[in-house]
């Protein structure tokens, strides 16, 4: 049995207000705040969730130690980004849902020593809600919020406990199968 959170109506909604601290303006004006806010802070972790967050970051030389990705930008396929990363990870996770498998995915890239990759087959937007509960305290997560600019979000104790509040108004199913959310470690570099 596949665990599998899904996303309800409601949730939607409130979803759609950032997360986080909105940093508004064009990727060259978001990329050259987060830059300082990543000097000044020097996070343990530095997470982006999504294609354009981790694009803008590294072709701004800001660097990322997890990139999770769709490999598509306002639902359009595009070339994949260019992360060179130690660790790359698969995983499966449909539109609107957190799965079990993704979950734990995203945790071993985020506790895996060196770089990862995660790419998601299906859609990485909640997965920011993963990366923030997996992530040690003192990280940065990124992500996009369409059209306006990007949200950071510094994690700590009281972050993540409004982060699991956010996770149990998710409605919990279970599918027989065990393949949709299967992950999957595909290289390491030593």
């Amino acid at each position: 049995m596949i665990k599998i959170l899904v996303l309800t109506p409601e949730l939607r909604r409130k979803l759609k207000e950032p997360l986080g601290i909105l940093i508004e303006g064009s990727f060259e004006e978001t990329s050259r705040e987060i830059s300082r806010i990543v000097c000044r802070k020097k996070p343990v972790k530095l997470i982006a969730v999504g294609d354009q967050v981790s694009k803008n970051m590294l072709e701004h030389g800001i660097p990322l130690d997890v990139s999770i990705i769709d490999q598509r930008i306002m639902r359009n396929v595009i070339s994949p980004v260019n992360f060179k990363a130690e660790n790359v990870f698969r995983t499966r996770n449909p539109a609107g849902t957190i799965t079990d498998e993704s979950w734990k995915t995203i945790k071993r890239a985020i506790n895996c020593s060196g770089k990862s990759k995660v790419i998601v087959d299906g859609e990485e937007d909640l997965l920011t809600l993963v990366a923030v509960l997996s992530a040690p305290d003192g990280s940065i997560v990124i992500y996009g919020q369409p059209k306006r600019g990007v949200v950071i979000i510094e994690v700590n104790e009281r972050i993540k406990q409004r982060f699991q509040e956010i996770i149990k108004e998710m409605k919990r199913c279970e599918t027989g199968s065990s393949t949709p959310g299967r992950s999957l470690m595909l290289h390491r570099k030593i």
